[in-house]
């Protein structure tokens, strides 16, 4: 039954990726679908060369920091590994979400002997420290595009609160009120249902992600960690930013506009697998706003997206097959090597 509501889940998500891919392509009015098509033909494809080195650059980052909290646990594996482990449970997410987590780890407890189960807890510490850094991506977005940030939200404000050019009290109550009847109807049924399985998955994560951030204090290397995690983001702004000259009209987008595009589109990619339909369109959305036509905002959206997935597709499926023939080859290296120190000692 259990694996029935996870697929059923899992069609639901990538329905709303589908949805989201006709929605997007519908908005598009058809006197600029030209435009679209030639942003599409027109684009840089050799700029996906730099992006895809820079990406797995960032994966490598992603599979030494995640060495670095397995070391508290007594066991250093093998970067190699590590690196494979981790392409092979991105490509998995693709699949099954969350299924790569699982897959990882016990990938890496059959060819580094660390066992399972004892790597749960350091998944959880990466996803803590993933939520912190994207809140500092939030946060750097509310600071350096604070004109388009702020004109979007004062523009959602005026749809809540004004009516007919003047602000509606009413309207301000009713929300109110139903913010705090949303919070105290959430404490009711967290204290009433707290035996409930919902709602102790629901406090195993914040518990989980308060126990990740802790964990940090236990490592060697705190000072690598804190850089290795910074790293990555660091890599995905810079992918992002370099992936702005693949369409003609977004090669003149800062940093900034990098920072706001990877902020919303990491959204994306926890809204639907693999951030299918979602990420375009929410890069789209902040392009938009910096004043980039919509087709051409979708076209690099679309091409940014489409990079990322070919990434994990073909990296993903190269460790398939290169993990097991690494680790063959290791195993038969250390045999030769406990043999010629047998035939010393004889």
């Amino acid at each position: 039954m259990q694996k029935v509501l996870s697929f059923l889940k899992y069609l639901f998500f990538l329905g709303i990726g589908v949805f989201l891919v006709w929605w997007s392509l519908h908005k598009i009015p058809e006197e600029n679908w030209p435009e679209f098509k030639q942003a599409i033909r027109t684009a840089r494809y050799w700029i996906l060369l730099p992006v895809f080195f820079i990406l797995i650059g960032s994966h490598l980052l992603r599979a030494q920091r995640w060495r670095m909290l397995m070391q508290p646990l007594g066991y250093k594996p093998r970067l190699i590994n590590t690196f494979f482990a981790v392409m092979i449970g991105y490509l998995a997410n693709l699949a099954v979400p969350r299924l790569g987590e699982v897959l990882k780890c016990t990938l890496l407890a059959r060819y580094e002997k660390v066992p399972a189960d004892k790597l749960v807890g350091t998944i959880v510490a990466e996803r803590a420290f993933d939520v912190v850094f994207l809140a500092i991506i939030f946060l750097l977005t509310l600071i350096l595009q604070y004109e388009i940030v702020s004109h979007y939200y004062a523009s959602l404000v005026n749809k809540l609160f004004v009516n007919n050019g003047t602000v509606s009290i009413r309207r301000i109550l009713i929300f109110i009120v139903a913010i705090i009847m949303a919070i105290l109807g959430l404490r009711w049924y967290l204290s009433r249902y707290k035996h409930k399985g919902f709602v102790i998955s629901i406090k195993k994560i914040f518990k989980g992600i308060a126990q990740g951030l802790v964990s940090v204090k236990y490592l060697q290397n705190k000072g690598q960690f804190i850089i290795a995690s910074a790293g990555i983001w660091i890599l995905y702004i810079a992918g992002t930013w370099l992936g702005f000259y693949a369409t003609r009209g977004t090669e003149s987008l800062g940093v900034d506009v990098a920072i706001s595009a990877l902020a919303f589109g990491s959204i994306g990619m926890i809204i639907t697998p693999g951030g299918f339909g979602s990420y375009a369109l929410l890069v789209a959305l902040i392009l938009t706003r910096n004043h980039i036509p919509n087709e051409i905002a979708l076209a690099n959206g679309n091409l940014q997206w489409f990079a990322q997935f070919i990434i994990v597709l073909l990296v993903g499926f190269l460790s398939l097959g290169l993990l097991p023939y690494f680790n063959k080859h290791s195993t038969i290296h250390e045999s030769n090597h406990n043999h010629s120190a047998e035939d010393v000692q004889t």
